[in-house]
């Protein structure tokens, strides 16, 4: 028995018993085909043929090298780091985080923290609808290192980041990691946290993570998930939220890396007042496939929710978005807009758009909207006559199409990353990047 197991039974028997529901739902389940319609537009096909294994050690040497090209540094508050589904204590830095805030493993976490781990854990996550994070749940006893507690205490700030770093160094092998976050924001929190999942390209490789978030009454969370995934890898996500009366959720979904991604988000209003943005951006090139399921589940009133996903897909690049907002009978007065846009390069990639609403009550304001296109040759030709060349002006009307969401984005480092990429891609120069960061209210949209 592994030291993470040993820890699960002095712990308790719940949570073997949330691993056994894991275990007969995926047993139910098993791998999503595209007979599924939620899975329809999103092939995995790959995942059932492969006989994948755990992650093994990653080298020392090349964890540091992919660590030091993705690290926060001195702008994290904490950064927790997670390579091939181990926690190395050597490439994290945990010791400036402030009173009231912890970040530590899931192992750790069920010796120190096991109270509030119990009352949280599987708690948000449906695992019945979404089967890859019934596998996760299925493996936790092994995926104890590859997990992350994040507590932020009752009216408790935190002035920087709090960054979690997963890291895959393949080793040639088809591999799997399982990551699990849970995040809890108390009353009247404030925080910021940035999911990173990184990895060199190379083999094929596999991404499962599972991420909870719980708001608190009042509570403020800052979200980012950056997936930097090598090109061979296959990235599976589902993240849910609760949210308490009055308490905020920002997201910021960024997806460049990886062969094929999947990214589902559900959002549950579960307090008056509750408020959510979801902002999100995939950049793809190649034949690169990614995917984002959206759902913003209002179940009280008075909760406004604003969603904008833009692509930019080239060669022969494949977006879905498939985005939900459910209104309860009992959710009057929600205020719920939601936005897909897709800027297409070639005439070869390809865009599936599909915004969708479910309302059961009358008191509401809600719209959703679609829109799938070239990049507008009017404002190419107006540049064009500036004196930019023909390259130039498609660049730089594609760059600024992206940036309306990276400018959204608070996290200093998680904008200059996203920057930097788009401008790597598209040849810009420092003084034609649009920098400056912009409000996350609705007039943006």
């Amino acid at each position: 028995m592994s030291n993470a197991e040993a820890t699960v039974t002095e712990g308790g028997a719940w949570i073997n018993g949330l691993q056994e529901r894991g275990r007969e739902v995926w047993a139910r389940r098993g791998f999503p085909s595209m007979k599924d319609e939620a899975w329809r537009d999103t092939n995995v096909s790959v995942l059932e043929k492969t006989p994948f294994v755990p992650a093994g050690v990653a080298p020392a040497k090349a964890a540091a090298e992919l660590h030091a090209r993705y690290t926060f540094g001195n702008a994290a508050g904490a950064e927790i780091v997670l390579v091939n589904g181990r926690f190395d204590a050597a490439l994290s830095a945990l010791s400036k985080l402030p009173a009231g805030v912890k970040v530590m493993t899931l192992a750790r976490a069920l010796a120190e923290e096991n109270g509030l781990v119990e009352r949280h854990l599987g708690a948000y996550a449906k695992i019945e609808r979404h089967a890859f994070a019934a596998r996760n749940t299925s493996h936790l006893a092994r995926n104890l290192e590859a997990g992350v507690l994040v507590h932020v205490g009752k009216r408790k700030t935190c002035a920087k980041p709090l960054h979690i770093l997963f890291l895959t160094v393949p080793s040639g092998e088809a591999e799997v990691t399982e990551p699990r976050v849970l995040v809890v924001a108390e009353e009247n929190s404030e925080s910021t946290i940035v999911e990173t999942f990184a990895g060199n390209d190379g083999a094929l490789y596999h991404t499962n993570a599972v991420t909870e978030i719980v708001g608190a009454r009042s509570s403020r969370i800052d979200h980012c998930k950056l997936q930097q995934e090598g090109r061979g890898a296959y990235h599976t996500a589902l993240m849910n939220v609760e949210l308490a009366e009055q308490a905020s959720f920002i997201s910021h979904s960024l997806s460049v890396g990886s062969a094929v991604t999947r990214n589902d988000l559900e959002v549950l209003f579960n307090g008056e007042r509750a408020e959510a943005t979801l902002n999100g951006l995939v950049l793809a090139n190649g034949e690169q496939h990614i995917d984002n399921h959206t759902l913003l589940h209002h179940e009280k009133g008075q909760c406004p929710s604003h969603e904008l996903y833009k692509h930019v897909l080239n060669d022969k690049a494949v977006a879905v978005f498939m985005g939900k907002i459910f209104v309860q009978k009992d959710a009057q007065k929600t205020d719920s807009k939601q936005t897909s846009k897709a800027l297409l390069l070639t005439d070869t990639a390809f865009m599936n758009s599909q915004p969708a609403l479910e309302i059961y009550a009358d008191d509401v304001k809600c719209t959703h909207g679609s829109t799938v296109g070239p990049v507008d040759a009017n404002a190419v030709f107006y540049l064009v006559s500036r004196g930019l060349s023909l390259e130039q002006a498609t660049h730089l009307m594609t760059y600024a199409f992206a940036a309306d969401i990276t400018r959204r984005i608070r996290v200093a480092p998680v904008r200059a990353r996203m920057e930097d990429f788009m401008t790597a891609q598209h040849g810009l120069p420092q003084d034609l990047r649009i920098t400056e960061e912009a409000a996350h209210d609705v007039a943006l949209l």
